[in-house]
């Protein structure tokens, strides 16, 4: 391969790495992959698209563009056979050009980690070469799709480079840390071995370091591949597809008089409406397809998924009742700020799937900083200008009502669905603090009428849904099974906006 300079160049007919991109079987992504970096780009990128943009020499990096599913992107890959892929002046400079390349092109880069941080032998010279790349992905975040794959360890700086990106991904056999076991051995005396220092279960359950965890490197790559067209190729809204969902539907129900025959999804929600559910299943059902669940262990009372809605990329964030509860906390609260900020960066509409009885309650709770993280939710949501539609599906209490894209926070549109409740509490907790000292005087066996005949009349005075539709803060109560029509139709409908910002690691 020769060394590109103002443009690339085809990887020559019959080298070895055409043949290896010519063997790929899925996309670029052969089923074993070797640690070659060279080999690592090829599998990336769709057979023989590669095109180098550094050498294959003894920096410890190489870059390349490519498409990906016929999608223009850049890529760099560290070098884990010279000097276990260590960052020194020559290397960092390759993934600086990969940057440069890729705002130039408007496309997704990906880096493929496989690094022990920066080169000890180049001392400071190497400090600040790791730093111009840090600078790089400063500049080009919220502008380009950032994505990092950690197929080995990256420690130090090679650690901090994935954190600044948009999306990481782990590979199985991924390590990420700041200082290794050794150096966390000698200087605490805490003895911890690489996986439970920085592998999988850390980063995607503790840490939410990690946005996706995969099997192998194989899957990582194939992931890294599903996220960049996601992200960087966004599609337009293609209302037909709803539409005929929904006459199709309308069609076979009437012909067979079967009303559940239409998609109705309120099937996903169990018939008591205090008994938990698993949000997921509703999210599958309102996409196209299955989307992609960012950091799906962290923080998992809230989901946060990337899919396609009507042909269009579309980002969701939805209350789980299965975890918590459907709760808001400090920490879902700071990942959904998190994504909605990437998604309002990249011109990526929201869904927002409401189910919230509130905030999580406790000393822990205010101590992790529930109001200093809580506020990143509302800051986030308020800031944002991309389409943004709401959906209450049960109920939607206090401040998180509020938090979770409420009209007051600038939301396009919002839904709700037959019998959804928006009330600052719900009816039975809130009459036992207004009615407190009627209720204390209740005998046992009579307070539970007396609270249903209480509560009633608090619904019917505080207005609820009624009341939310005379204010204009939900704008049309719709049938479950016209939910995916009325949502696609209102992103398609709104301004086609997005944010200009970066995408700080909240």
């Amino acid at each position: 391969m020769t060394v590109l300079e103002s443009h690339v160049q085809s990887p020559p007919a019959g080298s070895d790495q055409a043949a290896r991109a010519a063997s790929n079987g899925h996309g670029g992504v052969p089923a074993a992959m070797t640690r070659d970096p060279e080999a690592r780009l090829a599998a990336l990128f769709d057979p023989g698209t590669t095109r180098l943009l550094t050498a294959h020499d003894t920096s410890g990096v190489l870059a390349a563009c490519g498409e990906i599913d016929g999608m223009l992107a850049v890529a760099f890959a560290s070098d884990p056979k010279v000097q276990g892929g260590a960052l020194g002046t020559e290397g960092c400079a390759a993934v600086v050009t990969a940057y440069e390349e890729a705002l130039a092109l408007g496309a997704p880069v990906i880096g493929l980690w496989h690094s022990g941080g920066a080169r000890l032998r180049e001392g400071v010279e190497s400090l600040h070469a790791v730093g111009t790349v840090f600078a790089a992905m400063t500049k080009a975040s919220g502008v380009v799709p950032q994505i990092s794959v950690v197929l080995g360890a990256a420690a130090g700086g090679a650690a901090y480079g994935p954190a600044l990106t948009d999306v990481v991904i782990l590979s199985e056999q991924g390590r990420i840390f700041v200082t290794g076991p050794d150096v966390v051995r000698s200087v605490t005396g805490e003895d911890v071995d690489m996986a439970r220092l920085g592998g999988p279960e850390p980063h995607s359950r503790r840490s939410g370091v990690v946005h996706v965890v995969a099997p192998s490197d194989t899957e990582a790559v194939a992931r890294a591949r599903e996220l960049a067209v996601l992200l960087g190729h966004r599609g337009e809204t293609d209302l037909r597809a709803v539409q005929l969902d929904t006459v199709a539907d309308e069609t076979r129900r009437l012909e067979s008089g079967d009303r559940d025959i239409a998609p109705d999804l309120a099937s996903f929600l169990p018939d008591s409406p205090r008994r938990a559910y698993d949000v997921k299943p509703l999210i599958g059902a309102l996409l196209d397809a299955p989307g992609i669940e960012l950091h799906p262990r962290w923080a998992p009372n809230v989901v946060t998924l990337l899919g396609r809605l009507a042909g269009r990329t579309v980002g969701v964030v939805a209350n789980n009742p299965l975890r918590l509860g459907g709760c808001l906390d400090a920490t879902s609260a700071e990942k959904a700020a998190r994504f909605v900020r990437m998604c309002d960066a990249f011109g990526i509409p929201l869904v927002v799937l409401v189910d919230v009885p509130g905030y999580l309650p406790g000393v822990g709770q205010e101590w992790d900083g529930v109001v200093r993280r809580g506020a990143k939710l509302l800051h986030a949501f308020a800031e944002a200008t991309v389409p943004r539609v709401t959906l209450i599906t049960r109920k939607a209490y206090g401040g998180a009502y509020i938090a979770m894209n409420s009209r007051s926070l600038g939301a396009t549109k919002v839904f709700a669905w037959p019998g959804a409740e928006i009330a600052v509490m719900g009816a039975v907790a809130a009459i036992r603090i207004l009615h407190r000292r009627t209720l204390a005087d209740v005998p046992p066996e009579k307070l539970h009428e007396v609270e249903a005949d209480l509560a009633a009349e608090h619904e019917r005075e505080a207005g609820g849904l009624d009341r939310a539709r005379e204010l204009g803060v939900v704008d049309e109560v719709i049938e479950p099974s016209r939910t995916r029509e009325a949502i696609a139709r209102a992103i398609s409908e709104a301004p086609q906006r997005q944010g200009s910002h970066g995408n700080i690691p909240l």
